[in-house]
């Protein structure tokens, strides 16, 4: 080769000796400037492909009240449900009842025994002398040492305690019913927003299904976004039969199980019960109805004492009447004719002083007075529980409402501003709006937990609209003033 003649570069001698591998090497070298440069056509070409994969997502936002918004029929206010429980609960009937029933008694007690009318015979027949006596008698026995009294007074006790267990009870019914009221807002709202959700998987599916025919996606993609809408649908009919489920509950308290289903109206995010923990806690202690029926059992207790200590002063019983008397005179051949007689008799408390009963009512002041106690600090540790859980569901509320989910829906609305910008893909701005969706559905969980247990404490724990009052002479009857929620019925937030 002559010297002088000029060397000829590596890259063109390997084009003109090898031109497949200098293609090769063109084009490796050409993929990694596009993908090193999001501004190459072929990038912007590609992502305007996949921007075209997903044109028909919607920007849209959760809001609460879409059905009331919607609702063809009229909407079932609280005033309308509670009025309606007014008039067809059965056990504000029942508890009505006992107060007549207790007032009656009263009045009876306070009544003063009958004398007794009857006839009186002797030698009826007469014999041979034809005597014998015929006539009639008044007996009366007088109640002595103000019996009487005494009696009436405890039977007014026992009026007092009806008309406690009255207002208890129209307490628990109004309670039970504006909780079931909200558990059918809640589960209306849990409804539509679990209804969102598997809507939104469906476009999830949808948008893999046209990245997987662009080969930007594979099958696993596609199944797992297919498991995922599966798993929504079942939860949204899950939450259909719930909402089923609670107004069958309300449609029962309220002392209509026929009302068919209606859309309920009311605002789940405002007014709800706002309660301090401490004086929560305290006014169920001190205030609740069960506090005032364990006080008036006590009173009942010392009335029954009083009427004990007076039972041991005996009465007296009053006797007279009238007898014809057919015997004849000894002078005379006449009937001896009417005579007049009387009696007095009073018991003599030797043996019996009542004493046993006069026992029994002191200890039944000593175990009332317990019961006080008892009943306080029951109420107390109930209500501690109850007050806990208001304070997490009203704290992932709050949270929820001022934090997450803003924070939430600025990251969903600058998702959706990149994808317009052909800057964000249809998958993330999707999973961007899912994400949303299902903190809402937290929301709306936390909310019906603040409501719900928020009533509860304002009802003194008094949940249970469809339990009977109590009889006030059962004394031994199982606490039911300091019922709280059932576990079923109170669920943790978001559940």
């Amino acid at each position: 080769m002559n010297p002088t003649t000029p060397k000829i570069p590596w890259h063109i001698e390997v084009l003109f000796r090898w031109p497949l591998v200098a293609l090769v090497i063109y084009l490796f070298s050409a993929t990694v400037a596009i993908a090193q440069d999001p501004s190459m056509p072929g990038i912007q070409m590609q992502h305007q492909h996949s921007h075209g994969a997903s044109q028909s997502i919607e920007v849209e936002f959760p809001r609460l009240g879409r059905d009331q918004a919607n609702a063809k029929d009229s909407l079932l206010s609280l005033e309308s449900a509670l009025q309606t429980a007014r008039e067809n609960n059965p056990t504000l009937r029942q508890a009505e009842a006992g107060v007549k029933a207790a007032q009656s008694r009263a009045r009876q007690a306070g009544l003063y025994p009958n004398p007794i009318v009857g006839y009186s015979g002797d030698e009826i027949r007469g014999g041979e002398i034809h005597g014998g006596k015929q006539g009639f008698f008044v007996e009366q026995t007088i109640i002595t040492a103000g019996k009487l009294s005494r009696v009436r007074e405890l039977m007014n006790k026992d009026t007092k305690l009806a008309e406690i267990e009255a207002e208890e009870q129209k307490l628990r019914v109004e309670t039970a019913v504006k909780m079931a009221f909200y558990r059918v807002l809640a589960a209306q709202e849990m409804a539509d927003s679990r209804e969102d959700l598997a809507r939104i998987a469906e476009q999830i599916v949808e948008s893999q299904r046209r990245l997987q025919n662009t080969g930007q996606a594979d099958e696993t993609e596609v199944l797992e976004a297919q498991v995922d809408a599966q798993r929504m649908k079942v939860s949204a009919r899950m939450k259909e039969n719930t909402l089923r489920e609670e107004w069958r509950s309300l449609a029962a308290v309220v002392g209509k199980p026929e009302m068919p289903l209606q859309t309920v109206a009311g605002d789940l995010e405002h007014g709800w019960p706002a309660l301090d923990e401490i004086q929560a806690v305290d006014a169920v202690a001190t205030q609740s109805p069960a506090v005032r029926i364990a006080s008036a059992a006590g009173e009942h207790a010392e009335a029954e004492l009083a009427r004990a200590q007076r039972e041991k002063i005996p009465d007296i019983t009053v006797r007279a009447g009238l007898e014809y008397n057919h015997e004849l005179l000894s002078s005379v051949p006449l009937a001896t004719g009417w005579q007049a007689n009387a009696e007095l008799s009073v018991e003599l408390p030797l043996f019996n002083r009542n004493q046993g009963n006069i026992a029994a009512a002191r200890s039944d002041i000593v175990r009332a007075d317990a019961e006080k106690q008892r009943i306080a600090l029951t109420l107390r540790e109930r209500a501690a529980s109850v007050v806990d859980q208001y304070a997490n569901a009203r704290l992932m509320a709050e949270q929820y409402r001022d934090n997450i989910l803003p924070l939430a829906k600025k990251s969903y609305s600058l998702m959706s501003d990149r994808y317009a910008e052909m800057l964000a893909s249809s998958p993330r701005v999707l999973e961007s709006k899912r994400k949303l969706f299902e903190l809402q559905s937290e929301y709306i969980g936390a909310l019906e937990g603040v409501w719900t247990t928020g009533l509860a404490l304002r009802g003194y724990l008094l949940t249970d609209g469809l339990e009977a009052p109590t009889r006030p002479s059962e004394m031994d009857r199982a606490i039911r003033e300091t019922n709280v929620p059932m576990p079923e019925r109170t669920r943790a937030p978001g559940e």
